[in-house]
Parts: structure tokens; sequence; C-alpha cells
């Protein structure tokens, strides 16, 4: 039997179908193609870039600020690593954690901590910046929340009273966790925190090193000023020494209440004589796992570089 008009008409148009499908497979499959896989993506958004905010001093202490890209090394886990970015005297907005000890063991001292502490947040806050209250004694509380308003702050300290034990580690711990690390990217911040404490904790749920941990992933500086002044090295100096020095700080250990205000206006200089670098690790480890770093001038042995230790790199998922 032959074949009618309108079967073929039909076969005819079967078959541009059957092409027209296979066409759209084929530029289907070239685009997937094209794409980059799954895990390509995961890497390029989590590439880990470093944040390094660091700074030079004479050996005394005098700020160094007319250094270069050329003139650090930098290496993680003993291995050199190539600067990507450099800036001197970092102008990122600040995000600042000021923790104040209310514990009945300084008492005696609290006044001047808390006209230290106003005078400080009237001369370090600039418009982009903002700050955060935090008082510890049984336990961590926040006095104010993160806020660029420097008379809320102010109000903040004014209205703390002293009583109670040392809960030091929980306010690092929460202040970093729940607060500082709120603001993202991260490397478009940079994150202080200024403690006054003796040091001696006695009341927290998390231990010293879980503090620290909490602090490193937040990419916080700590600066410790120590409300000891019996002249006498104790295991609570021991603690704000610690924490200043595995994070970049600096600690402070005035004799006497009324210096206090010299120790916050040391802290306000060095944040306004910083720099910044950036830095993508060769080779890249997303293993969740600390990574030890170290900054150094080239031939210049009488210069003091004062960073964080290392960071905690991404975990891949």
């Amino acid at each position: 039997m032959k074949p009618t008009a309108r079967s073929m008409l039909m076969k005819g148009l079967t078959l541009a179908s059957v092409c027209l499908l296979a066409l759209g497979a084929m530029r289907a499959a070239q685009q997937d193609a094209a794409k980059p896989a799954a895990d390509d993506n995961i890497i390029r958004s989590e590439v880990t870039r470093v944040n390094m905010l660091f700074s030079v001093t004479d050996k005394r202490g005098h700020f160094v600020t007319d250094l270069n890209r050329g003139d650090f090394v930098i290496l993680e886990n003993k291995k050199p690593q190539a600067i990507r970015e450099f800036t001197a005297e970092s102008d990122l907005p600040l995000r600042l954690g000021i923790l104040i000890d209310t514990s009945n063991s300084i008492r005696d001292r609290f006044h001047f901590q808390q006209e230290a502490a106003e005078n400080f947040i009237n001369g370090v806050m600039r418009e982009q910046d903002k700050a955060v209250i935090v008082s510890f004694d049984t336990a961590a509380e926040l006095a104010a929340d993160l806020t660029g308003n420097t008379q809320i702050l102010e109000k903040a300290v004014r209205n703390l009273r002293p009583g109670g034990g040392t809960a030091l580690y929980d306010a690092i711990y929460f202040a970093c966790k729940e607060k500082l690390m709120l603001d993202q990217p991260m490397y478009k911040f940079r994150r202080a925190m200024v403690v006054l404490s003796d040091g001696d904790d006695n009341e927290s749920t998390h231990s010293r090193d879980q503090a620290l941990e909490m602090a490193q992933r937040a990419d916080t500086v700590i600066y410790t000023i120590s409300t000891n002044i019996s002249h006498l090295e104790t295991e609570g100096d021991k603690v704000m020494r610690y924490f200043a020095e595995q994070t970049g700080g600096t600690s402070f250990f005035p004799f006497q209440a009324s210096d206090l205000n010299q120790s916050f206006e040391n802290i306000a200089n060095e944040l306004r004589h910083q720099y910044n670098l950036f830095y993508a690790p060769e080779p890249l480890n997303n293993d969740g796992q600390y990574h030890h770093v170290l900054i150094k001038v080239k031939n210049r042995k009488d210069l003091i570089v004062r960073a964080r230790k290392g960071y905690y790199a991404r975990k891949a998922t």
C-alpha cells in the first residue's frame, strides 16, 4: 500500500521532533560540560583568603610605619607564601569587644575601669566602627549589643556594678562567637578585643584553650589590661599575657588604677598603626585544622612583628 500524503507528513514531523530533541540534549550536555563541577564551585567560593593584621615596632616599642610589601616574608607551617594584597595603616571598619571584669576582686578599682573604658570608646570609635560591651562575674552578660552609638556604649559601661566570681573564658568565647563574627565576609573587618580583668577565672564552663580557639576562629586580636596592682605576677597575669601573645595583641600591667587611661591610649594608638595583608595558602588545605603562621621583616632583626600565631582553616564539605 502506497503511503498517503498525510502519513508521510506525520513521519516527517516525528523525525524532525526527534532531531530537535537530540540537538537540545547535545547542547545541554555541552553546557553542562562547560560548567565547573560542584566541588569546583565549593573550592572557588571557599578558597582560604587568610587575612593578617599586624604591627611592627622597634626594640623600644616605637611603631614602624614606612615598610612595604617587599619588606616582609610570610610562612605558613614553615612554607613561604606569596602576599596577594598589602596595605599600611589599615582603615578597615573595626568590630570591637570590650570585656569588663565585674567580679568582687576588682571592686576597689572599678570606678577607674569605667572611666578609662568610656574615654577609650570616645577616642577610638569612628563612624564605620561598632563595639559590644560584655561584663563578666559569675557569668558573661551582654551589657550593650554591637553598635556604633557611643552614647549607648558609654551608658552601658556606667551602669555596670561589681559582684560575684570571674567567668573570663566564657566572656571571650561568647563575644567572639555570638558578636564579633556576625559581619561577613570576615576579611572586610578588623576584629579586636580589650579585656580588663585580673585573669583569675573561677566560674567558666569553657576552658582557656576553648576561648582562645574561638578568638582565633573569629580572627580577633586580644589586648589585655591587668587589674592586678599587687606588683607580683599571678597566674591570672600569665593567662592575660597568653591570650594577647597568641592572638597578636599586647598585655598591659598598669601599676596603679589611675594608669588605666594610658593603657587604653596605647591600644588605641596600636589600632591606628597596623599593616594588613592577604595571602592564599599554598598548598591549600581545607582540613579544619590550625595552621601556624609567621611574619618576618627581611634582614631586620631589630624589628618586632606582632601578629596572631596562626588560623583555623575552613573544613571542606
